[in-house]
């Protein structure tokens, strides 16, 4: 994993770090590493339901009881989990996970470790969506593959604070795509962002101003499913804590303002054997392989159902729309951007399929538990794609694209609630207890929305009816 166990020393402003190469830690080397960094405190996350992080805060004096996997929580106070009758939980650590915080140190440093819950019987938990993702790589496993790379490439703003320190709808900057400019509070707090994400493990690949005013995007280098997820949510702790540094409000939410884009989080994925990438083939015309071609079948045949998923909020559907680069259309290629599945250049070990639909609204864990899940079922059902849409889609008719046979993605979270509802796939994906509270937690939600009055209900009808 990317964040495993760093040796952090303090030496100076740009707190220099020696890098370890990833390790499963010992208790004997963990004890060690807090009696050197003199860190007086323990940090024990987990992500609920819904992709929020949760913590659990130790002394260091329970240590020993956190590497015995003897710390208990509550689980009934957490959405989705169990009923207060069954409210007795266990963390247990993954100490490739471990890790000491490049910040908050003014009472002591904190070690932080990510977690997943089990059972008191012994036996893990699975409404904890970090031991669903398990659960489906181990069928992925028994398909015969070892691995399915994930490179994320997240979104986010920057907005600015009040003097209470509550987000403003004042975005940090006016700037563009790439945009180079005098240097901002938004340019440094993104580089801060970078600093921190190194000091972490991090293979930072880039970072950039995004099309939108106040956005922007970090990408890091590729790591396997189960890592890629705890990097992404990682990821989201750092960028939220640097920006209140600089006194800004850091949001994934995926459409914060009309009339700009959204923000997106693209999903690179490939899926390894023992013989390497199975996705390239050097004999195909575009040197994709037969595994390819049948997994990008499922991920298109599952695609709206898979909305639900990786696009599970209401705002979701205001980033999938015509004109702002979110797609929009179930469709690939490999030389336009405007379907859902880009299939980028690089070849060989690099060989990839970009999955751009999903946003930083999902739950990494659930996000790529179903998009596995289809591409594995492609793989079973040996599906075969539609043929590649190398024009630009929006530019097509309607006309165009039903001769084309190119379907939409769910226009609403309750067209893709009605679509996950009816695939078997997808929900064996999420399991029995996941899905049933996905389901009546999102139809709330929903509800919720459709009986609210928007400030545009407001100015369009009052004075017309």
């Amino acid at each position: 994993m990317l964040i495993v166990t760093r040796l952090i020393k303090f030496e100076n402003l740009k707190m220099k770090v020696q890098f370890m190469t990833k390790h499963v830690y010992t208790d004997a080397e963990v004890h060690a590493l807090v009696e050197q960094e003199n860190v007086r405190f323990l940090r024990l996350m987990f992500t609920d339901l819904f992709g929020s992080m949760k913590s659990v805060d130790l002394p260091i004096s329970q240590l020993d009881k956190l590497l015995a996997n003897r710390v208990m929580f509550d689980g009934s106070s957490i959405d989705g989990f169990v009923r207060i009758e069954e409210s007795d939980m266990y963390l247990h650590p993954e100490m490739s996970t471990w890790m000491i915080s490049p910040w908050g140190a003014e009472h002591g440093k904190v070690a932080q470790v990510i977690c997943s819950v089990y059972k008191t019987d012994g036996e893990p938990f699975m409404g904890d969506p970090r031991n669903n993702l398990k659960r489906v790589l181990k069928q992925m496993e028994e398909a015969g593959f070892t691995a399915f790379n994930i490179g994320p490439e997240p979104e986010f703003f920057l907005f600015e604070t009040d003097e209470k320190g509550e987000p403003t709808l004042q975005v940090n900057d006016q700037e563009n795509y790439f945009d180079l400019s005098p240097a901002d509070r938004g340019e440094d707090c993104r580089r801060d962002i970078v600093l921190a994400l190194e000091k972490l493990g991090f293979d930072v690949e880039a970072a950039h101003h995004e099309v939108a005013p106040g956005q922007h995007e970090v990408d890091f280098k590729y790591s396997d499913a189960l890592e890629a997820a705890d990097n992404i949510q990682i990821f989201k702790l750092v960028v939220k804590n640097i920006a209140k540094q600089y006194g800004f409000h850091a949001t994934f939410m995926p459409k914060p303002l009309s009339g700009i884009n959204g923000s997106g989080m693209h999903m690179n994925m490939s899926l390894f054997n023992q013989d390497g990438n199975t996705f390239y083939d050097e004999n195909d015309a575009l040197q994709l392989s037969q595994t390819a071609y049948h997994f990008l079948a499922g991920v298109m045949d599952h695609a709206r159902s898979v909305t639900a998923i990786s696009n599970p909020i209401v705002n979701s559907y205001k980033r999938l729309v015509p004109g702002y680069e979110a797609p929009v259309y179930v469709a690939w290629s490999a030389h336009n951007r405007s379907p859902m599945v880009r299939v980028p250049s690089e070849r060989g070990m690099g060989t990839r399929l970009e999955l751009r639909s999903v946003d930083p609204a999902a739950n990494p864990y659930l996000a790529i538990a179903t998009i596995l899940a289809a591409g594995l079922d492609g793989l079973k059902r040996e599906l075969t794609p539609a043929p590649s849409v190398d024009e630009n889609i929006y530019h097509m008719t309607e006309e165009e694209r039903i001769k084309r046979e190119i379907k939409t993605l769910p226009d609403t979270l309750h067209n893709a609630l009605k679509s996950l509802a009816t695939d078997e796939v997808i929900k064996e994906a999420l399991g029995d207890h996941l899905y049933k509270n996905f389901m009546e937690a999102k139809t709330v939600e929903y509800d919720s929305y459709r009986q609210a009055v928007s400030r545009w209900e407001q100015n369009r009808y009052m004075s017309n009816y």
